[in-house]
């Protein structure tokens, strides 16, 4: 998998797909939340303790998220600094009502049980397809 993936918008894919179930985005909002709710109150309070709870508020749901509903292992394990900027993009689009887009776009054209290796052979073949 990491093969094919030497940038974010090729890791986006693979994020979105292990997203998928709209219990585990729910979950991602609320840690997402929290985690920057943290961050302002250990800002307003001067209080830097905040900051323990961060990664906890944040990870938290999110993990819970992945184990329970997506039965996938989180992402932030292999790749930290990418599904980081994968959390914040998913929240900017849910915010503005457009990650369930996002979903169908990424993922709208495999089955219910696809891999996220039918995404990297479908990319693949695109790539073979211009290039010919």
């Amino acid at each position: 998998m990491d093969a094919h993936m030497e940038n974010f918008e090729d890791f986006w894919p693979h994020y979105v797909h292990a997203h998928r179930h709209p219990l585990n985005r729910a979950l991602h909002y609320a840690g997402t939340t929290a985690a920057i709710g943290s961050v302002v109150t250990a800002t307003l309070t001067l209080n830097p303790a905040w900051l323990l709870l961060a990664p906890i508020a944040g990870y938290g749901p999110s993990w819970v998220g992945h184990f329970v509903f997506e039965k996938n292992r989180p992402a932030t394990w292999r790749h930290p600094f990418w599904s980081l900027r994968g959390d914040f993009r998913m929240y900017r689009l849910a915010l503005r009502g457009k990650m369930t887009a996002e979903v169908e776009r990424v993922c709208g054209d495999f089955g219910r049980d696809h891999t996220h290796t039918d995404h990297v052979a479908h990319k693949m073949n695109g790539a073979a397809t211009a290039a010919a």
